[in-house]
């Protein structure tokens, strides 16, 4: 049951601006597991799903963007949204998002469909398959990883360490890894019929890049060619325009600025997604949408950091507000 205070804030929320949510997914996984802590199984989405939509009007997001610039954005109006591409997503989410009738954008990379996997997957499961004691970056700046029982936290201080490097590098040292581990795992993501299979069944196909690099980190050239070149296979996949994106990392000023807001704008784009928390109300700038994910195991723990978020202003680039 609810408490008081969250139902009066959802009263609140339905009465005030008419704002919107947009929630972040990448995986949901057939069963728990240790290494990916925040990514929920089957039974934690199906759960979070039904604790959304009995407080929030789920709806698609082309939709849900032009309703907010037209003014007829619906109460608590709530966006769901899965990045990467992964084959999971078809197997595991589509299944539960049909249950509730629930539309959904999936923002795809391209350069993995049908056999590759990101960077940091490939250090994910290197960390977990690793044979020694210790994992040495030293040569490369990154320091030395002692494996623990914790073998999560390893692969996030090692993610870490590794997140900012140049995409060549970081992919270079992240496929040298995953070998030296042994690990047999190495298909992780759709394939591009799967992609097909998704859109088939009523999910907006988004871009995401080709091989999500940090577009702050290219050259304007290099960044403007990995959005074209993705937006263009996931349109020859889907055999439709593709008009949504979600920035890769998404952080307003470290990952992305002026100049990706305005490739997009040029390439088409009617809408993207950041990682900045809050919410979009009238007047937001399309090319730059807020989202948030509570991680609370409890009903009323996560629809109230949802409230929370809901009157959050967000970060944004060249625009107001931006709020730290």
């Amino acid at each position: 049951m609810l408490a008081s205070g969250l139902r009066f804030a959802l009263q609140l929320a339905a009465h005030a601006e008419r704002r919107l949510s947009i929630v972040t997914f990448h995986r949901v996984l057939p069963a728990p597991d240790p290494l990916l802590p925040f990514e929920p199984d089957v039974a934690a989405f199906d759960t979070q799903l039904a604790w959304l939509d009995s407080a929030f009007r789920i709806v698609p997001l082309p939709e849900a963007v032009a309703r907010l610039a037209a003014g007829t954005l619906p109460p608590r109006a709530l966006c769901l949204t899965f990045d990467d591409g992964y084959r999971n997503n078809l197997e595991c989410a589509l299944p539960v998002l049909r249950k509730y009738g629930a539309p959904a954008t999936v923002f795809v990379n391209t350069a993995y469909l049908g056999g590759g996997m990101m960077w940091n997957d490939q250090l994910i499961e290197a960390v977990r398959a690793w044979p020694g004691r210790t994992i040495d970056l030293g040569a490369q700046g990154a320091g030395s990883f002692e494996i623990t029982d914790d073998r999560a936290s390893v692969a996030t201080r090692v993610l870490d360490a590794l997140k900012y490097l140049s995409c060549d590098e970081r992919a270079r040292l992240a496929a040298s890894l995953h070998r030296s581990s042994g690990s047999t795992v190495n298909d992780l993501m759709m394939t591009p019929a799967e992609v097909r299979t998704m859109h088939d069944a009523g999910i907006t196909i988004g871009a995401h890049t080709h091989s999500h690099p940090i577009l702050a980190r290219l050259d304007p050239a290099a960044a403007r060619e990995e959005i074209a070149l993705n937006q263009r296979l996931l349109g020859d996949i889907c055999g439709t325009p593709i008009t949504c994106f979600a920035y890769p990392n998404g952080r307003p000023g470290r990952d992305y600025d002026e100049r990706h807001v305005a490739i997009l704008k040029d390439l088409g784009f009617e809408a993207a997604v950041t990682t900045a928390p809050g919410t979009a109300g009238r007047g937001a700038d399309p090319l730059q949408l807020p989202r948030f994910t509570p991680w609370d195991r409890s009903e009323s723990r996560y629809l109230l950091r949802m409230m929370q978020n809901y009157f959050r202003q967000p970060e944004t680039i060249g625009g107001i507000p931006r709020a730290a």
